[in-house]
């Protein structure tokens, strides 16, 4: 059973490193950011935007209910290990307070720190890699609004060789995909879905990688926080009408009058929030998905 073990890891780390180089080579290529600087933000926006994202949901203390006091400690447990969140308040000790716009851009879509080192996809950026360039800027505006908090940052435990973060070159080789995962004409459903919602990173099972099995979408997965599954929202297992989710989304209430709880409790704070049309939207993208069986 031990060599089985070793003889397991071995491929995981040999997959995890294939097409390092070609990775690299891209990922730290030049990237122009110049545009960016031509787009104003404007912080309201940003605000709907920060809430439509979940920041919140991860980045809080824990126990904290200031929602802009995003000084991290979550605590997340994987078969890869346990990882904490980050302080990404503007502390610019502990946080985020020296970044750029160019840096904030390279997290959330590249999964890139300012020194180019690759961040673990517990970080969605493999969600947030589509994000436009208007709602990126004024994400960034309304972020130069919120509070430092000096939290220092817990580190990572993290087993051999998933340590290693130039094995993620490999990983984001098999598993950072630039396209969307379904084909379907409700684009913006599909947006607030696939990219701000990032809901897959909970809702979706996960391969011999770690990362997201599109064929499987929405199908249930088990928690990130080490106990119970996360239930199958696809179409085939999740029988409300539109209106019936856009009721949830709005109040935490299911159709059995039963509530949100756990961490579905802190997205409903955020989805109560949200424009009514964009809500509907999303009901709409779930109710769709099940006519295309492939990404």
């Amino acid at each position: 059973m031990y060599h089985l073990r070793r003889c397991y890891l071995l491929l995981i780390f040999l997959l995890l490193a294939f097409g390092v180089g070609l990775w690299w080579f891209e990922m730290t290529e030049q990237t122009d950011y110049a545009h960016l600087g031509n787009i104003s933000g404007e912080p309201i926006r940003g605000l709907y935007v920060f809430r439509a994202a979940g920041c919140a949901s991860c980045h809080t203390a824990p126990n904290d209910e200031d929602n802009f006091v995003l000084a991290g400690g979550q605590e997340f447990k994987t078969k890869f290990g346990t990882f904490y969140a980050p302080n990404i308040s503007t502390s610019k000790t502990h946080g985020i307070g020296n970044w750029k716009l160019e840096d904030f851009s390279n997290a959330l879509r590249r999964g890139l720190s300012p020194e180019k080192k690759h961040y673990y996809p517990i970080f969605p950026y493999t969600s947030y890699r589509l994000m436009t360039d208007q709602d990126l800027v004024d994400l960034w505006t309304f972020w130069q609004t919120l509070p430092a908090t000096e939290n220092p940052n817990k580190s990572h435990v993290v087993s051999w060789p998933f340590g290693i973060r130039s094995t993620l070159t490999g990983w984001k080789l098999i598993n950072y995909k630039t396209g969307w995962v379904k084909p379907l004409t409700n684009t913006r459903g599909r947006y607030l879905v696939e990219v701000l919602g990032h809901c897959a990173e909970c809702h979706t099972p996960r391969n011999l990688t770690g990362g997201l099995k599109r064929n499987a979408w929405m199908s249930g997965a088990d928690s990130t926080l080490g106990e119970g599954r996360i239930p199958s929202i696809a179409p085939r297992d999740l029988n409300w009408t539109e209106e019936e989710i856009v009721e949830y989304l709005l109040t935490g209430f299911t159709p059995e009058y039963d509530v949100a709880a756990g961490k579905m409790a802190k997205v409903i704070e955020h989805t109560s929030s949200m424009r009514l049309g964009d809500l509907q939207a999303i009901a709409k993208y779930l109710k769709e998905i099940g006519q295309t069986d492939k990404y």
